[in-house]
This record gives structure tokens, sequence and C-alpha cells, in this order.
């Protein structure tokens, strides 16, 4: 049996992680977002309002929280779509900013059981409480959270192996080159950017439904920033990456008390050395294709 403590660990290491993808398919495009944090929240209130206010199941409030984070991810996509580079990075940081100062004056409360509930601007959302009324525990919700993020791996990693990965990739590397192979850049950069909203709006769902409450300044440009780091740092030749990312943070630097009070400088610090040394992170390219090779060859050799 797991302890709370690492069942907790767990389960923030889980829906952070989908942060992480999200931020992953868009280095995928050749573009970086320190705003992926912007869907997490939009799904998190989407998705309590739905299951809270509305009355709705879990897993529909999850359905309807990723999809209107995918909607804002779409929203984004298309101003931003002749825009590259750091340009493209500043847009999503200030869109990130305008959805939280959006959130610290939104209000929309109804009346439960002879109490307000709902968003009130900068005092937050509480009571999404579905998880708990309906007696799921913090280990099964663990459970949950892991078939959801095998489920979008699973996904992901599909997509690599098809075409559709293979121009993604080129668009990242060359989007000169990848139009005169007749690849639409555009439709490419729009489907990435929504897709990734959706995965971050996922993770988003999850974190609100486990925390029963959240507030604007969860979601600052750090948890973007993070989210980011995480591929840089596991690596951008696979979509495992941006999960050893999250374990090297999350599971070791947070989680070990030798590092407690020096989490953020040993992070940044590493950071830094990888971005000079293994400027793809730790599972770049190169790597992937030396793992499968040796497991080509270990597969030959039985």
């Amino acid at each position: 049996m797991l302890d709370d403590h690492l069942i907790g660990v767990l389960s923030n290491m889980g829906m952070i992680s989908f942060i992480a993808l999200s931020a992953y398919l868009v280095l995928v495009v050749g573009e970086i977002s320190f705003g992926q944090q912007a869907f997490f929240a939009v799904s998190a209130y989407a998705s309590g309002i739905a299951s809270a206010m509305w009355g709705w199941p879990f897993l529909g409030a999850v359905l309807w929280g990723a999809a209107v984070a995918g909607l804002a991810g779409l929203l984004l996509a298309i101003p931003t779509l002749r825009i590259r580079g750091l340009y493209f990075a500043i847009a999503t940081l200030a869109f990130a900013e305008m959805v939280r100062l959006a959130l610290e004056i939104f209000t929309y409360q109804v009346e439960q059981d002879g109490e307000l509930v709902g968003p009130n601007g900068s005092e937050g959302f509480r009571d999404i409480r579905y998880i708990y009324e309906a007696d799921i525990s913090a280990g099964e919700f663990l459970l949950v959270i892991l078939a959801l993020l095998a489920a979008t791996l699973a996904i992901i990693l599909w997509i690599e192996r098809t075409r559709l990965g293979a121009i993604l990739r080129m668009v990242g590397e060359d989007p000169v080159l990848a139009r005169l192979q007749g690849v639409n850049v555009n439709l490419a950069k729009i489907a990435t950017v929504a897709a990734a909203g959706l995965v971050a709006g996922i993770g988003g769902a999850l974190y609100a439904h486990l925390n029963t409450y959240v507030e604007p300044k969860i979601f600052n440009v750090m948890l973007g920033v993070h989210g980011l780091a995480y591929g840089l740092i596991g690596g951008l030749g696979t979509a495992f990456g941006p999960l050893l990312g999250v374990a090297l943070d999350i599971g070791v630097l947070e989680s070990t008390r030798a590092f407690s009070g020096y989490r953020m400088i040993v992070f940044g610090g590493l950071v830094a050395v990888l971005l000079i040394v293994r400027p793809r992170g730790l599972l770049d390219e190169a790597a992937v294709y030396r793992v499968r090779r040796f497991l080509l060859r270990k597969d030959a050799g039985d």
C-alpha cells in the first residue's frame, strides 16, 4: 500500500505531466510557449463549474474542461499564426497573464443549500467536491490520473510513429522546407497549439477536482516555465522526455529532503547546464535512435 505522501507526490507528478506534454507538443513544431498554464487554468474552472454547479458527472466535466481549453488554444493559435520564435513566446506569456487577470475578476455563483458556489474573482473557486462526495479515495483518483496520462501518452507516441508525426517534426526543424514539400505549415501549427491546449486542459480538470479549490494566483508564469523546462530537460526526441523532466524535478528535487530550500537553485542550474551540454535534452533524437537500435538488436538476438 502506498502512503498518503507518496500518493500525493505521484498525483502531483501525473497532473503536471499534462502541462509538460502540452509544452512539448508546441516545442515539436518549433515554438516555445510560456503560457500553457492558461489552458490548465481555463479547464480547471470550466470543469469545476460543470461538476460543482451544473451537476455533470466527473468524466463529462473533464471532457468539457479539456474541450474548452482546446478551444482556447485554437483562439491563441489563429492570431499568432504569422509570428515565430521570441515573438510567439511573448504572445503566449501575454495570453496566459490575460487569462489569469480575467479570472481575478470573473464571478459566477449560484446558490446551493443556502450557500453560494462558484468562482468568486480573486477569492477563487471553492467546493469542487465531486470526487469526495462520490467517495473516491486519493489512491483511486491516482489511478484515474495515471490512466488518463497513459492514454494521452499512448496517443502522442502513436502519432509520433505515423507520417503526421514526421510532418510535425519537419515543420519544427525547417518550416520553409516543409512548405516546399507541400506541407500546410499554418494548419499544422494551429492544430498542434489547439491539441496542446486540450492536453493541458485534462491536467487542469484533474487538478481542480483533486484539490477542490483553485484560485488565479496558482496559474502564474512559473507554472508555465516549469512545464516548458521539463521538455527541455527530459528531451525532445520522444514524449517520454517531458515525463522524465517531471520525475527529476517533482519526484526527486521537490520530494527529497536533501534539496529542501534549494530546489529552485538546483533546478535552474540543471536547466542551464543541459541547455549547453545537451540542447535537445537527455532523451534527444540521437538518444532515442540509439535506444531503438539496441532494442532491435536485442529482439534480433532473441
